[in-house]
């Protein structure tokens, strides 16, 4: 079962090098439509995050959040398609440093920006877990924080 998927992979690899000048155009339009999703579901959940936690603020501040949000998200996106275009101008250069930078920075940046929402938020690890009974995290209220 091996063999015949590491077949189908050189033979993909191989016609991809011969016919890098016309694929590039698609794998930078992969990469744009993989940032914009990676990071848009990253903002989503930020902006869910934050008007869950700070509902007044975020209703005052909502269409400059959102605005910020689309803008960074687009921005990021865009960079890393075009990056990854400019890394894959030449074959005998491949493997290219700046295509593996990008690529692994348009993978690593929507993670990075999620731990670090949920340990600001102080939800905790990567994996959201369900805590045992009796043990649950308690939103404390400000008439509890007064009595």
């Amino acid at each position: 079962m091996i063999t015949p998927l590491g077949i189908l992979a050189v033979n993909a690899s191989a016609f991809v090098m011969v016919h890098l000048t016309e694929v590039r155009v698609g794998i930078a339009a992969c990469a744009v439509v993989s940032g914009l999703v990676l990071n848009g579901l990253t903002a989503w959940w930020l902006l869910r995050l934050v008007s869950r936690n700070a509902p007044p603020l975020y209703r005052e501040y909502r269409p400059w959040a959102l605005g910020a949000s689309v803008l960074i998200v687009l921005l990021t996106a865009a960079a890393g398609g075009y990056l990854t275009y400019l890394g894959l101008r030449d074959p005998k250069r491949l493997p290219d440093a700046l295509s593996v930078i990008v690529a692994t920075f348009m993978i690593l940046l929507p993670f990075g920006v999620s731990i670090a929402a949920r340990r600001l938020a102080g939800i905790g690890g990567i994996i959201p877990v369900e805590e045992p009974p009796g043990k649950e995290r308690r939103v404390r209220s400000r008439t509890t924080e007064r009595a």
